[in-house]
């Protein structure tokens, strides 16, 4: 079947496995079989990179637990995965000593972003550019806008314009928490969105929609954080995700990937550039 859009998907901060994207990519894709488009047409990618931190955050806490008797581990465990990601990926600022443990892991978790794009490029689209859209959960909304970012500023001529994200024509995050990250930075600039080199046929096309449930904790609007911000993300949308317990708590952050409605926004959008 040819491939006539490409979707690249990436988790956020804690714990996650390998096939942590099927339930979203079953979930729309049964919304765009409803909505009447084929969805073998769409070539699906997830960018998994919990493997990266995750030995060294597990081996302190094995030795901390079995040398302290400490409470609450399991709020214990799951705050460190989440912090230790987001402090131990961040990169050194400009001018800062650069070949330190954070660089390299800032450059490892983008490697692996990178090697995706050339997966989904080269071995579902036999080097054939198509619209992309990228699918970021939480802090992968913040990895993804560095990557981004990054190929804007410093595009590596080595890639196809495909891999250096210039066909990106929607970007959807979701529980994103990217407003976070901005406070430390004297001048706050989002990615230029469309893509510059981005073909003109798409441009019309193109939506940064991001969505967040009011009880999601850790999803923010992105509008709010400047006026650059306010003229390319297309929409901050309100949505109810989860069943009748966790929709209703925090634990909301984490109930996107298996919501029928939520699938069925970004089928939605999907069958637009279809």
């Amino acid at each position: 079947m040819k491939k006539n859009l490409a979707a690249l998907v990436i988790h956020g901060i804690g714990r996650q496995r390998p096939d942590f994207a099927d339930q979203l990519i079953d979930g729309v894709s049964t919304q765009l079989e409803k909505i009447g488009t084929d969805p073998e047409q769409v070539a699906w990618q997830p960018v998994f990179w919990d493997d990266i931190l995750r030995p060294a955050q597990n081996a302190y806490l094995q030795a901390a637990y079995d040398s302290t008797d400490l409470r609450a581990r399991r709020l214990r465990t799951l705050l460190l995965s989440a912090l230790g990601d987001a402090v131990g990926y961040r990169q050194l600022p400009s001018g800062g000593r650069r070949g330190g443990e954070e660089t390299r892991t800032y450059n490892r978790v983008h490697t692996r972003v990178r090697q995706s794009m050339a997966t989904l490029y080269k071995d579902q689209l036999s080097n054939r550019a198509v619209p992309l859209v990228v699918l970021a959960h939480s802090f992968g909304g913040h990895i993804l806008s560095n990557y981004i970012w990054d190929s804007q500023r410093r595009p590596d001529r080595r890639l196809s314009p495909f891999e250096r994200m210039n066909w990106l024509t929607g970007f959807i995050t979701f529980g994103c928490n990217i407003p976070l990250f901005t406070f430390a930075c004297s001048k706050v600039q989002p990615i230029r969105f469309p893509p510059p080199r981005l073909p003109a046929r798409l441009k019309g096309d193109a939506r940064w929609l991001n969505y967040f449930d009011p009880d999601d904790v850790l999803g923010w609007p992105l509008k709010p954080i400047n006026a650059a911000y306010a003229s390319v993300v297309h929409r901050d949308e309100l949505i109810n995700v989860g069943g009748p317990i966790s929709g209703w708590t925090p634990a909301s952050h984490l109930a996107y990937w298996a919501d029928r409605r939520f699938a069925r926004r970004v089928a939605t959008f999907l069958d637009t550039l279809l």
